[in-house]
Order: structure tokens, then sequence, then C-alpha cells
């Protein structure tokens, strides 16, 4: 039987500033400008439409200092997604800038890593450095969707729908995953932060937020391991990703079409 095909999109939600030390553990001797990108992922066909992290919201923007463009769940419409009738919702990890909208579906459950759970709501939570990348009503608000029949935990690697698998990594957060798609020109990896830039992966340079270095490094193995090629591996924070991908017709600036080949 043949898997499904989908259209794979990156909506462009949020920016900040920022320098080449930032982003690589234990800085870079070339401290340039190195801005970042965040994203959220939505997977359309005709059947069903999955979208893969829900972003933070205008508040968290303004006192995190960050630039946002626009909100991420408001703007699913711009590629014919109505939040409203969404079922499936992957959250890639718990950090502020994956999960922060996730009040904004009426009905979706939410797939995550059991894992991470136990990791947002555990004893490492206690290091300042580790929770600062969450925000404890996200967390809180997770647990009440768990109360209310919402949330589905997965152990490990597995199937999310026909043609759409989910794959366990950790390294940048304790119960990261990443999400393997099956589109027209094959299998795309949405890497989400197991590598936040290409150059991380391609590098083997660490992204700074890291709980366990090792299991970042083995997480730039399993995106090759995963997808046909470099090509097909779309890095969770990069401006590059907009460069590199067709723009979807009158969005140029705010999605693009992965399902296509990119121009590098």
């Amino acid at each position: 039987m043949t898997e499904p095909t989908y259209r794979v999109y990156a909506l462009r939600y949020a920016m900040r500033e920022a320098r080449r030390h930032e982003h690589f553990i234990g800085g870079d001797p070339h401290d340039a400008p190195m801005p970042m990108d965040y994203f959220v992922w939505v997977a359309v066909n005709d059947d069903r439409a999955i979208v893969i992290d829900t972003g933070f919201t205008a508040e968290v923007a303004a006192r995190r200092k960050r630039i946002y463009l626009r909100c991420p769940i408001e703007s699913l419409p711009l590629i014919g997604v109505d939040p409203d009738q969404v079922e499936d919702v992957v959250l890639t990890h718990l950090h502020y800038d994956h999960v922060g909208s996730f009040h904004k579906f009426a009905k979706a459950r939410f797939h995550l890593q059991e894992a991470e759970m136990h990791y947002a709501c555990g004893h490492f939570m206690k290091h300042k450095k580790l929770r600062h990348s969450f925000e404890v009503e996200d967390v809180t608000g997770i647990v009440r969707m768990t109360f209310a029949d919402r949330t589905v935990f997965h152990m490990g690697d597995g199937d999310l729908a026909p043609g759409i698998t989910l794959h366990a990594v950790g390294g940048h957060s304790a119960g990261l995953q990443c999400v393997r798609v099956n589109t027209a020109r094959g299998q795309v990896v949405l890497a989400s932060d197991v590598t936040h830039f290409y150059e991380n992966m391609d590098s083997g340079r660490p992204f700074t937020t890291c709980f366990h270095v090792g299991l970042m490094l083995d997480g730039f193995d399993r995106l090759r391991a995963l997808a046909p090629s470099v090509r097909h591996i779309v890095p969770g924070h990069d401006p590059e990703v907009m460069r590199r991908y067709p723009a979807v017709l009158g969005l140029e600036g705010i999605a693009v079409e992965l399902h296509r080949d990119p121009s590098d």
C-alpha cells in the first residue's frame, strides 16, 4: 500500500536579533550577527492537517524581548487550516517557543514524549539554567490538557498517522522529538531543535541550550539517518529556511513550502 503524501509548510511567526557566539557551545571566533527565526510547521493533505508546535504568545514575546510578527495559530487560515478543526498537534518539546499557544486549539490532542513531561515537572527544574526555557503556565496547561484527556504520551519512536512518524532524540531537552513526513519529494524531517541551524549539524557544534551534549551530537547523526539526504532536513530556527524554500504564493516572508525542493 502506498503511503499518503503531505504538503508541508513552515510558518514564521517571530524572530530575534542574535550573534554567533549565542548559538554554539564554546562560542564562535567570528562574532557576527546571526539572527534566529521562530516557526511552527503544518502537514496537510485531503484527509488531515497536523500542526507541529504552537509557538509563543505576544505576552511572552514582550517579556523575553522577541520580535513578534504574528500569532502562529491565528495565522493558520493563511495556509487553509482552521485551528478549530485540527485534531492532532505534535509538541516536539515543552520549551516556551514550541508550546505557548496550545490553548488556541478547540479540540486538538497534544502528542509529546512522556520523558518531556517528566523533565518539565521533575527535579531538574530546580536549576535556573534549565527551567529558563520553560514557562510554568505552559507546563501546567499541558497538565490540565492531560486531565481533560487531550494529551497523548509517546515513549520513543512511533507512528502518528499514515505517512507521519515521531522520533525521540533528546539532547536539547530531555524528551525532544522530531517529525518525519512523507511528501512528493520524499521523507522530509522536521528537526525542530534537534538542530537549530544548518550550521549546528553541519559543523558538529551543539547549540548553547543543551540538557545533554552527547545526545545532542548523536541527534545530528539521527537526523541524517532518518532523511534521504541532508536536503530533506529542516532545522528549527534557521532564517535560511525562508531563503531556501519557495514561498507560498502571496505569503512571502511568512510561509514556505517544504514539500518542494530547496534552492541549495
